[in-house]
């Protein structure tokens, strides 16, 4: 069933033209993926087809009573409103009702004894019962709970940007529609959330239409992709790794076709420069082809995009990290974490939101000193840091005013030599929009400027700070390429798995409490190693309990007793924990005197993990001897 159609739909801001001509239609069994480069129009087709903007020309066609639910990049929201208040609004009967129920518990904890606000209640209580309302609250309080918010009478004002972001979410996810539309659903999110709205969008019997860099999250669930480009709509059948296929044919294609044209006017060229002369009806239609044909050029884009700026001269010594720990009052968010950063290393820190990456990025990088423990630079070490916040942007600034600031030039790592406006063209910013003021960019225009930027300064250690948000698919795909050939260390907090998996070899996975767990491989590694020791886990404790009933069952049939080999261990188990205790201590010791020797301390701190391994194992075995022992001593009562 056809939900929408746009036909010739133009929109301009200014001289710049950003949907000409656009043509697309909407079914109920869509779920669309919109992309394309930072500033091209696509937020805006999504607001034309929400209606909550007006195209220049052209026209939309939707169906009979459509219900459209919109999620926007930037929120409107009342701060003085409860979550749960925001989570129902809308203009649908039943959350008109959920919302007034809301405001009436609230004001009844206050004013308890108030029978108007308790009659309010009775009747909104059977309206509820009547509109089905309490399966709605019911699917809100659980999508909230997934999403992180638990205190669902906070007011808007007190939440962080992320978390307005997923009650709004949560508001178009709970609401009756025919077509859902989202603008940077992922942005902010951990994994473990993004996890969690895939499964909700893959479920979901209405139309999606999104917005979304994160190429994972397109691939699971798109069943289309839309792409604009230059003012122009391009649509693709398949997920996202289909869209890479048919978009690089539909760029072989219209090369060949370049090609063709250009060996035609060659030859057409060629007749008019021996002299054509325009008398005959014949010559003059040659000579009209041969003008339709030198203005018929076709324009294919290069896709290949380098950068290979040279970055500063970088030492065997980069960032030496020695049992920080780092605490905010009573909360600890780093807990003796101990890392030699190598020139080849390309680490991803994961964790969920607020759990302290980037506290870590920030101790790593000298911006925080630590609680306890030290951070040693190189002297060679020259750091390239891409933050959360593009602070120190200059509104009135030009943006090649913006990029001289660093350099009217740079130096390739071949030698030769890259203008700021080369380089800007390089990053997407050609033509007039190099003299574009920095106030008039959108906000991924401004991220991938600001990242620009930072590469200009030539780094030989980066650390990104969620690189990915508000950055398009493929100003990424250019970092990436950058990070391939750059000569230095990388580490970079992010939740794009894609991005993790295409760029990083280590994973610094927050755990709790503090604890950072160190992987090497990349993000599917860590997801499967997360799996088997959970799988691991799952099948010692059935065999625990296997073991426990088993025990019962002993001490029902027969007197409990160890065996020959348990008693000869119970007898010498603390003697073994005593000394791997102090073994372990005695490389605690070399840990903190090696000093800069890395391969020493690596191989200290593999013994140390051996060690540890060996300990916890001996203290299981104790706690389960010790267990025999006092079921034998209860036996003989």
């Amino acid at each position: 069933m056809n939900l929408i159609t746009l036909e010739n739909i133009c929109k301009s801001y200014s001289e710049k033209t950003l949907l000409d001509n656009i043509k697309l239609n909407i079914t109920d069994e869509d779920k669309i993926g919109i992309i394309g480069v930072n500033g091209t129009g696509k937020s805006t087709l999504l607001k034309i087809i929400a209606g909550v903007e007006n195209c220049d020309s052209g026209s939309i066609i939707k169906m009979n009573g459509l219900k459209i639910n919109y999620l926007p990049q930037e929120l409107d929201f009342n701060g003085k409103d409860t979550v749960m208040e925001a989570v129902f609004k809308g203009d649908l009967e039943v959350m008109e009702t959920l919302r007034q129920y809301e405001r009436v518990v609230g004001e009844l904890q206050t004013h308890s004894g108030d029978k108007n606000l308790q009659e309010q209640l009775f009747r909104l209580n059977s309206k509820l019962d009547a509109l089905n309302g309490w399966q709605i609250e019911s699917e809100a309080k659980s999508i909230l709970t997934k999403l992180n918010i638990t205190n669902f009478s906070q007011r808007m004002g007190e939440l962080s940007g992320g978390q307005r972001k997923r009650v709004a979410l949560c508001n178009v996810l709970i609401s009756p529609c025919h077509l859902l539309i989202l603008d940077e659903p992922t942005n902010h999110m951990d994994n473990e959330l993004i996890d969690y709205l895939e499964e909700l969008l893959k479920s979901r019997k209405s139309a999606v239409l999104m917005i979304t860099h994160d190429r994972y999250f397109l691939d699971r669930i798109t069943n289309k992709i839309f792409e604009v480009d230059n003012g122009n709509l391009y649509s693709y059948v398949g997920n996202y790794s289909t869209f890479l296929e048919k978009k690089m044919e539909r760029i072989a294609m219209l090369e060949s076709l370049e090609k063709k044209r250009q060996n035609l006017y060659k030859n057409e060229l060629a007749w008019i420069r021996r002299g054509a002369q325009a008398r005959s009806t014949k010559q003059k239609a040659r000579i009209q082809r041969f003008e339709e044909i030198r203005d018929s050029k076709i324009e294919v884009k290069d896709e290949t995009v380098e950068i290979n700026t040279a970055s500063s001269r970088l030492g065997k010594k980069v960032i030496e990290a020695y049992n920080i720990s780092k605490s905010y009052e009573d909360k600890v968010l780093i807990k003796d974490f101990t890392y030699i950063v190598t020139k080849e290393d390309r680490i991803g820190i994961i964790g969920s939101n607020g759990i302290g990456k980037t506290t870590l990025l920030n101790v790593l990088g000298g911006r925080l000193k630590p609680t306890t423990g030290e951070v040693v630079f190189g002297e060679t070490v020259k750091l390239g840091y891409f933050t959360q916040e593009n602070t120190d942007m200059n509104p009135n600034l030009r943006v090649i005013e913006y990029i001289k600031e660093v350099a009217e030039y740079i130096t390739t790592a071949d030698g030769s030599k890259i203008t700021a406006s080369q380089m800007l063209e390089r990053f997407l910013f050609e033509g007039s929009m190099q003299f574009t003021f920095i106030s008039k960019l959108s906000g991924g225009e401004k991220r991938r400027l600001y990242l620009l930027k930072v590469l200009m300064e030539a780094p030989n250690v980066l650390l990104l700070d969620e690189p990915t948000n508000d950055l398009d698919i493929e100003t990424l795909t250019i970092l990436e390429d950058y990070i391939d050939n750059f000569n230095g260390s990388v580490i970079v907090v992010s939740h794009d798995r894609y991005f993790l998996d295409r760029i990083i070899n280590k994973v610094f996975s927050f755990e709790g409490n503090g604890e950072v767990l160190q992987l090497v491989g990349n993000y599917s590694d860590y997801r499967e190693y997360k799996e088997t020791v959970i799988d691991e886990s799952i099948e010692e404790k059935v065999l625990v309990e296997k073991k426990n009933k088993n025990l019962e069952k002993n001490k029902n049939d027969k007197p409990i007793k160890f065996t020959f080999k348990e008693q000869k261990e119970f007898e010498e188990i603390d003697d073994k924990i005593e000394a791997k205790e102090l073994e372990l201590e005695e490389i605690q010791d070399q840990i903190n005197k090696c000093g800069s020797d890395f391969v020493l301390l690596q191989e200290l701190l593999s013994l140390e993990s051996k060690l540890k391994e060996d300990l916890e194992f001996l203290m299981d075995r104790w706690t389960y001897l010790n267990e025999i022992y006092e079921q034998i001593q209860a036996s003989k009562k």
